[in-house]
């Protein structure tokens, strides 16, 4: 795909992995439309994008509510006439022990992580399909390949979301040319991290930050990298870890 002038949907835009990717292919020609709860962070965004020539659009949204969806892709059609690519990158990791019985947080991961990224391909599936092109790609995790302590939801909603991906390609990808991509990143120093409540998962993490984590334009340069091939080549999934992780 050639990135110059498609329309590209951003969710959780307004910092860390969606900021670094919104950067990354307005600066590519993308015309990109930013969506995510903090208006004024959006804002500080978009201010970024047109200071150096690029398309921004904001509207404000929260992932886990249809009725906003509705909105982000009207607004879309209205601005830019179509929709060209999906980035579902909001999400929440409030790491916790089971026992600490945290259900609230597991709600909101299940709300934001899976259900979020239902929305979102809902919302822009039928202007895809009608043109019959598109790429849609989902922002899952290393922790959908390995549990790691205090994870275990989070873990989950990540398997969701890549299994979900394969099931989309499949369906998608050969009737109606919308090419799927699982991002599935490692440790990444993004704000990810302040969502977690557990005290005991955070004293731990303090000896996993010795590492030297991933860039949230890592994750974008590999974003683009899957944007970039030809109509005939899916990239299926990214798998990109820390050199210094080891699971």
């Amino acid at each position: 795909m050639d990135i110059k002038n498609k329309t590209v949907i951003i969710t959780g835009a307004s910092s860390g992995i969606g900021e670094a990717t919104a950067l990354k292919l307005s600066k590519e020609g993308a015309k990109v439309v930013l969506t995510a709860r903090r208006q004024d962070k959006l804002m500080e965004l978009k201010d970024k994008i047109t200071g150096k020539g690029g398309h921004a659009l904001v509207v404000t949204g929260d992932v886990t509510k249809k009725s906003d969806w509705e909105q982000i892709v009207r607004k879309t059609l209205e601005e830019f006439d179509t929709i060209d690519v999906l980035i579902n990158n909001a999400g929440l990791m409030p790491l916790s022990y089971i026992k600490k019985f945290k259900t609230d947080e597991w709600e909101k991961m299940i709300d934001v992580n899976i259900k979020g990224v239902l929305n979102g391909v809902a919302a822009v599936l039928p202007t895809m399909i009608e043109k019959k092109s598109g790429h849609i790609i989902n922002i899952s995790s290393s922790a959908a390949h390995n549990y790691f302590p205090g994870g275990a939801v989070y873990c989950a909603t990540k398997s969701a979301v890549k299994m979900f991906s394969e099931g989309l390609r499949q369906e998608l990808a050969p009737e109606y040319g919308i090419n799927v991509t699982s991002i599935e990143p490692g440790a990444v120093s993004t704000e990810l991290m302040d969502t977690i409540t557990d005290e005991d998962i955070k004293e731990e993490m303090k000896a996993m930050q010795k590492m030297t984590f991933l860039e949230a334009v890592d994750i974008a340069e590999a974003i683009h990298y899957s944007l970039a091939q030809p109509a005939r080549a899916n990239v299926n999934d990214v798998f990109i870890m820390p050199t210094e992780q080891q699971r």
